[in-house]
Formats: structure tokens, sequence, C-alpha cells
């Protein structure tokens, strides 16, 4: 079982394009798109959020913060990361998933792009200053774990999606 979204703005073209999967392959329409691949959507006819709010509360449960205070800012703003002599992080694999969890948490935070693109600098050889720097990230996100992006009609947003081709077993 493969999931597909089907979107666009023209209904009948996205209608027509059902019909012609739903001959091809057994399929089932699951309607309106609300969560797909840990991001949630919601959707106006207005604007469309995209939030990763449940994929948070995660990364802050699995990292053992749900009881702690919340960092008003993620990182320092002189940080010394790449100056790190600490000891190495004893577990190294446990930062590289966190810090992996941070990049495709990145999708509907752009602003963390900076900080876990600082974070992953150090995947290979994470020392106990780069894993504290990863867990303030964490209690950063606590205070904010709904934040997602807006897209309004009314912006000059332009959304362009390139062809691809999706080979599917008939039936």
């Amino acid at each position: 079982m493969d999931d597909l979204i089907v979107a666009g703005n023209d209904s009948s073209a996205m209608s027509a394009f059902k019909e012609y999967l739903g001959h091809c392959f057994h399929i089932r329409d699951l309607g309106v798109l609300k969560y797909f691949l840990g991001v949630e959507v919601a959707c106006s006819s207005e604007e469309l959020f995209l939030s990763q709010h449940k994929y948070t509360l995660d990364i802050i449960s699995e990292a053992g913060l749900l009881g702690s205070k919340p960092a008003a800012f993620p990182m320092e703003q002189n940080h010394t990361l790449a100056l790190a002599r600490g000891a190495e992080v004893r577990d190294p694999e446990r930062y590289r998933r966190l810090v992996g969890r941070l990049i495709y948490l990145a999708f509907t935070r752009p602003n963390l792009a900076y900080l876990v693109h600082i974070l992953a600098q150090f995947m290979q050889h994470p020392r106990q200053e780069h894993w504290d720097a990863a867990l303030r990230v964490v209690r950063y996100l606590k205070g904010r774990p709904g934040q997602g992006i807006l897209l309004t009609s009314a912006s000059d947003l332009s959304l362009t999606a390139g062809v691809i081709w999706i080979e599917l077993v008939a039936r």
C-alpha cells in the first residue's frame, strides 16, 4: 500500500485523474488531507497551515524534556561549538537521531535551518557541548510546539511542481 496526495486548483482535473487511477488500481480516496508523514495540514479556501505539532512533542518526549523549562532562544548568539573540546558523547547514535529528527522538523520550521546546520556538522564525533546545544533547541521547541508555516492565497508565493512518474503494479 502506498499513499499519494493529489493536489491542484482544478477540481475536475483532479477528479478525472482519480478516476483514471481507479481504473488502473484499487484505490481508496481518504478525503481532504489532514495528516501526512508527520505533517499536520489545516486548510481553508484562503490559507494552508503546515505544522508538525505531534512530531515536535515526540521529539521533546524522546529527549526526556517534557518536564523541563522552555528556552527563550534556541542557541547562544556567540556559540563556540566548533571549538568544543569536552568529552565525546557516550552514545553518538542518540545525538545523530536527535539531529536527524530536527532536520526533518525544519521542513515546517525554517527558523531552525541554521541551528540544525550547525548541529549536523558534529554528527561524526559529537561532544557534550554539542549534545547540550541540541537539547537547548529541544527546550526552545517546548515553548512553541505548534509553530509551522502559514501559506495564504493573498501572498506572492507560488508553488510550482514538476512531473514525476510513479510505477505501480497493476491489479
